[in-house]
């Protein structure tokens, strides 16, 4: 999770959270090169006095300041065209969650099992353990396998509300009478922390989201005993 003064992003805990992370290096770099030029041509502008008359009117001047930035769009469109792909795309998931958005509360439900549902809230200051982290931990986490494809269909019963996990790369608008899905795959275990990402009213930062990716064995042995105790 993120910690006071970090200035970039989380640590990528999925396949297309670490594509973006790339994309974003790629084009921060590019954004970097052109404003140093235009910073360094501003410089010259201004400290000298010398005047060259071949290039107050040159066209092949005017021909590269007009191809160069359609080739920079188009180094950084390409890219970006095909991470939006990568993000769409959702092959033979092996789970598939209802996500559901209340004011203010987060419900899940596991489709691929009878009944298996739980409403997840956020545990009050004063009831937190020794290592949980305020405004961010729920009663009860959403417990996935690691390296398996996961679908989540998101919706809300009330007001927008939007389904998101930074360090998953994930953010789904949860919108009333409208069912939205997306799908990730956790490439290590551990927990991750989310929030409602749309201003849905007077708690709307109350709306914590914990991801709890364990080995396949030990998210069976936790679906069982959800099952019991249902």
């Amino acid at each position: 999770m993120a910690h006071p003064s970090q200035l970039g992003f989380q640590d990528a805990a999925s396949p297309v959270m670490e594509e973006l992370l790339h994309f974003h290096d790629h084009a921060l770099m590019i954004v970097f090169l052109i404003s140093t030029l235009v910073l360094y041509i501003i410089v010259a502008m201004v400290t000298t006095k010398l005047t060259n008359k071949f290039i107050l009117d040159s066209q092949e001047i005017e021909i590269i300041w007009t191809l160069l930035p359609a080739i920079i769009l188009i180094l950084i469109a390409l890219p970006s065209l095909r991470i939006l792909y990568l993000m769409d795309e959702i092959n033979d998931p092996h789970l598939t969650i209802k996500a559901m958005g209340h004011q203010w509360y987060w419900s899940y439900e596991y489709t691929d099992y009878e009944d298996l549902g739980f409403d997840s809230y956020m545990v009050p200051t004063q009831d937190l353990a020794p290592g949980q982290f305020r405004l961010l931990e729920t009663d009860h986490r959403m417990v996935i396998p690691v390296e398996s494809p996961i679908r989540v269909l998101v919706s809300a019963e009330d007001v927008l509300h939007s389904w998101a996990v930074p360090s998953l790369g994930i953010k789904m608008d949860a919108v009333p009478g409208r069912l939205n899905q997306t799908a990730f795959i956790v490439s290590r275990p551990g927990v991750f922390y989310g929030q409602c990402s749309e201003i849905c009213g007077a708690n709307h930062s109350f709306m914590p989201i914990v991801v709890e990716a364990v080995p396949l064995e030990h998210f069976e042995n936790w679906s069982s005993l959800m099952l019991e105790d249902a």
